[in-house]
């Protein structure tokens, strides 16, 4: 029996290469997006907000399979990534740096030493001014860029602060700090000095909220250590002995009130979360922080905190210290965009960050109505003595 014999002319060959190749990079390729798949997967579900969570990692293809690179400061994430390539059975190389760096050498600590520190995106002073810390307050330290540190407040938010605003610390250091008794500075605005004299020369000027080490007591002052060793005298009339601070607070409406009235007239600073200058949620923030909350830093995290008390303008629901949000409501095509904060001080008024700190009102007859916040009112929700994850109560929790 005769078979048809099979021609394969030059065409019809590289045809057929070309199929078979386009096979094998479609293979590739699906594995590939198999890889970059579970990446995207993981961060999504661990750090799905960049602000408060690192997880920079991406997949390069090798001979021997991948090599998955990048940073994190989520250990838990990585081990869940790893358990995920090991099930799909992809081989792969971890070249994942888990923070806090090892070139810091056990100094993975800070505490702010400046009155206010400003934290940036990037370790650049041309880079955007993203929050900012008061002196006193303790870091997370990650890693070093030159003279740059990316750190993480107690609120999560992550940035890069310049060597001039935070002093390192080892554990031992850092707990023998933290275990100093504490005094916070209560003024809005004021100095230390060098003696026990107001005449002295200034050590620094201080902000509300500056947090300190007690030495002693000399007269109408304290005796104060800062984070970096310098020593001053601050007055007493502007300070407290942070325990018995932490014991006077009420937590009431009454008190957010009238932090907030005392800082009228402040200037508004995009980044800015001290009396130096705010912007809205900053503004908030340190309303808050004031009367002894720590809140999420940005409007469109605090949105997230608290219950629901109103979203179709019944402010007569609304009490003072209710925070209102406003931006645009999503869309079929469009999310939701929260863009602005104030906090709600009863009379149908509101107090918020806007070029300044001011006072604004719903009620459309009134001379202080903001039109255009009113009409791009989102929702309210009330924080004060609510029980969320993302508020933290000095008085429950050992921050500083």
């Amino acid at each position: 029996m005769k078979f048809p014999s099979l021609r394969i002319n030059g065409l019809h060959l590289v045809l057929l290469i070309a199929l078979i190749l386009s096979a094998c990079n479609t293979e590739k390729s699906s594995e590939a997006d198999t890889v970059d798949d579970i990446i995207a997967s993981i961060k999504e579900k661990y750090a799905p907000d960049k602000r408060i969570a690192l997880f920079d990692v991406e997949s390069e293809k090798n001979t021997a399979g991948y090599i998955i690179k990048g940073k994190t400061n989520l250990p838990e994430a990585l081990n869940a990534l790893e358990m995920e390539l090991e099930s799909q059975q992809i081989t792969y190389t971890d070249s994942i740096e888990v923070l806090p760096a090892t070139d810091l050498e056990g100094e993975i600590y800070g505490v702010i030493t400046n009155s206010v520190a400003n934290i940036r995106s990037q370790p650049s002073h041309s880079s955007e001014l993203v929050t900012q810390a008061t002196l006193g307050m303790p870091l997370n330290v990650y890693q070093k860029d030159d003279n740059w540190y990316q750190i993480q407040t107690p609120d999560k938010y992550l940035g890069w602060v310049d060597s001039g605003g935070v002093e390192l610390m080892d554990k031992t250091a850092f707990d023998a700090w933290q275990s100093s008794e504490k005094l916070i500075y209560t003024k809005i605005y004021g100095n230390s000095y060098t003696d026990s004299d107001i005449s002295s020369q200034v050590v620094s000027d201080l902000v509300a909220g500056s947090i300190l080490s007690k030495v002693s007591e000399e007269s109408s002052f304290y005796r104060v250590t800062y984070p970096d060793g310098r020593e001053g005298f601050v007055l007493k009339s502007e300070a407290a002995l942070f325990q018995n601070w932490k014991s006077s607070l009420d937590f009431s409406r009454e008190s957010l009130v009238q932090t907030s009235k005392s800082m009228l007239g402040v200037p508004y600073l995009w980044g800015g979360t001290s009396i130096k200058g705010v912007d809205c949620s900053g503004f908030t923030k340190t309303v808050y922080f004031m009367n002894g909350m720590i809140i999420p830093r940005d409007a469109s995290q605090q949105i997230n905190e608290g219950i629901l008390i109103d979203d179709s303008k019944q402010f007569d629901k609304l009490i003072p210290g209710d925070l209102l949000f406003f931006g645009s409501k999503a869309t079929d095509s469009s999310r939701e965009r929260v863009v602005h904060v104030g906090m709600w001080i009863g009379n149908n008024e509101f107090i918020h960050s806007s070029g300044k700190v001011r006072i604004s009102s719903m009620e459309k007859q009134a001379d202080n109505f903001d039109e255009y916040n009113y009409n791009r009112y989102l929702r309210t929700k009330r924080i004060l003595n609510e029980t969320d994850e993302g508020l933290i109560y000095l008085t429950k929790s050992d921050v500083f």
